[in-house]
């Protein structure tokens, strides 16, 4: 079947959103051991929110009121959770196994999502999620196996936080008439609020030994892998599903390594090497699996399936 040219689009924003984020943990990884791990966040989401601030009052967006400001509140919550947790995870591991094992968020988030849909996946679709965990594990075995280092449990607890988050966007705010700038602003202004006041008095003397390169870091954290990044996720998981939106964004590891690689100057072997190729076959192989399972339930007649309502529902409000 040919696509539409607005699910290329979408597919084509939320794989550089997988770019961009696979190049933040040697970002991250570099600022936090410039300033700290609390600094950093802070000042990534300070920039962010202030960024956002502006082109939000250029463009007079109405703030969300009432239910729309508590969901927006509510995702800053969760989404200053999943980065807090990445960037603590990736200051005591590497940038690559970081960004590797946040992908494990593409297993959990399908769960999540069939679960709160009442609409199972295919198992065909499973196949493809474990065959992507099992590029991870390869990915970040390296020339080995190891034993998981609190880094990495951190990042994983992320990965677990941001299935939740991406589902919880994709429930909350479908059908909903809220700018999506004005959510993300509101959720970055949370972020910032909460990331300045752990880090303390830390911050103010993080931003006076600030070098030339950890600004660049606070830039490129706060604009692209922020603004940018959460702009677009919550504009694409309005007009698609969540598990699709995860397993595009799944591609995040293949872009950590080559980052890893290619700027940070970090080994990877030949088992890193298939376990990217198999993370991005699987991810394509998934996607087919669960465009093609949710167009079923759409066309479906309610007599032949109790979710085919709300899953024609759903496909309408993405569209």
């Amino acid at each position: 079947m040919t696509r539409r040219p607005s699910e290329i689009v979408v597919d084509l924003l939320l794989i550089a959103v997988a770019a961009v984020w696979g190049a933040s943990f040697l970002a991250a990884k570099d600022l936090a051991a410039e300033v700290g791990v609390a600094p950093a966040v802070a000042l990534r989401f300070l920039v962010a929110a202030a960024a956002l601030g502006v082109v939000c009052a250029a463009r007079r967006e109405r703030m969300p009121r009432g239910r729309g400001l508590a969901i927006a509140a509510l995702l800053g919550c969760s989404q200053a959770a999943v980065i807090g947790l990445e960037t603590w995870g990736v200051h005591l591991t590497s940038a690559t196994n970081a960004g590797l094992l946040i992908s494990l968020a593409l297993v959990f988030t399908p769960v999540l999502e069939s679960i709160a849909a009442r609409s199972w996946l295919p198992r065909s679709y499973f196949v493809a999620a474990v065959a992507a965990v099992v590029g991870v594990f390869l990915l970040v075995s390296g020339g080995g196996l190891r034993m998981p280092t609190v880094g990495d449990a951190l990042v994983i607890a992320a990965a677990v936080v941001r299935a939740v988050h991406v589902t919880a966007s994709a429930r909350l705010t479908r059908g909903r008439s809220d700018s999506s700038l004005a959510v993300v602003l509101v959720q970055l202004t949370v972020c910032a609020v909460a990331s300045s006041a752990v880090a303390g008095g830390d911050l103010p003397l993080a931003v006076g030994r600030l070098s030339a390169s950890g600004w660049i870091d606070v830039l490129f954290l706060g604009l692209m892998c922020s603004v940018f990044a959460f702009v677009v996720q919550l504009w694409a998981v309005r007009r698609t599903s969540a598990t699709r939106a995860s397993i595009l964004m799944g591609t995040e590891p293949v872009w950590a390594l080559a980052v890893g690689v290619a700027v940070g100057g970090e080994a990877v072997g030949a088992p890193g090497l298939v376990g990217a190729a198999l993370i991005v076959a699987a991810s394509y192989a998934g996607q087919a699996i669960e465009r093609r399972h949710r167009r079923a339930l759409a066309a479906a007649p309610p007599a032949a399936s109790p979710t085919a309502g709300v899953a024609a529902g759903a496909e309408t409000a993405r569209r």
